[in-house]
């Protein structure tokens, strides 16, 4: 067995799983609700990075960078139902401007929905219309956005979930 095979996947490296833990405590802040329904309060860090990266629904965050400034912000998480949906590995969809998860026509949409969400803290029932890397179209209905906080409460980042898309006609 070399090194390299003993490395952890990049949703369990330490900083992933200090933010797996802000994804799920800032939705129950935000939602009063679980983000994983059935994970134990006192699952370790990092079985709840692992529950929340092996979940069914897509969850995505980003770095709450100001969506209109140039490139805006940057994800910083996408779980494998996201990574599956746009059709990304982790080390592509992670770092890469948010606004890229939508089709330029989509984006000042995209951009007003997030900014509702950061001055409202939490949206529910979101939709939209999103484009993954081989440009096929999609619509996501249904989703929840909200900040993410650190430790200490302050806003850091925004987060969405969704369980509900399907495929579009056009694109490539």
């Amino acid at each position: 067995m070399t090194a390299e095979s003993l490395e952890s996947p990049p949703w369990l490296a330490p900083d992933a799983i200090a933010l797996a833990g802000r994804l799920v405590s800032s939705h129950q802040q935000a939602f009063a609700a679980p983000l994983i329904a059935g994970l134990a309060a006192d699952a370790s860090p990092q079985l709840l990075a692992q529950e929340l990266f092996a979940a069914e629904v897509v969850v995505l965050a980003h770095d709450g960078a100001d969506p209109a400034a140039d490139p805006g912000p940057r994800l910083t998480y996408a779980n494998r139902a996201a990574l599956r949906l746009w059709q990304r590995s982790w080390a592509a969809m992670v770092g890469m401007p948010s606004r890229l998860t939508a089709e330029p026509a989509e984006r000042a949409s995209r951009s007003q929905a997030l900014v509702e969400a950061q001055a409202q803290h939490a949206l529910t029932g979101y939709r939209g219309i999103r484009i993954d890397s081989q440009g096929r179209r999609f619509q996501i209905d249904g989703a929840r956005l909200w900040t993410l906080r650190d430790s200490s409460g302050q806003p850091c980042g925004q987060a969405a979930a969704f369980s509900r898309w399907w495929q579009l006609a056009g694109g490539t």
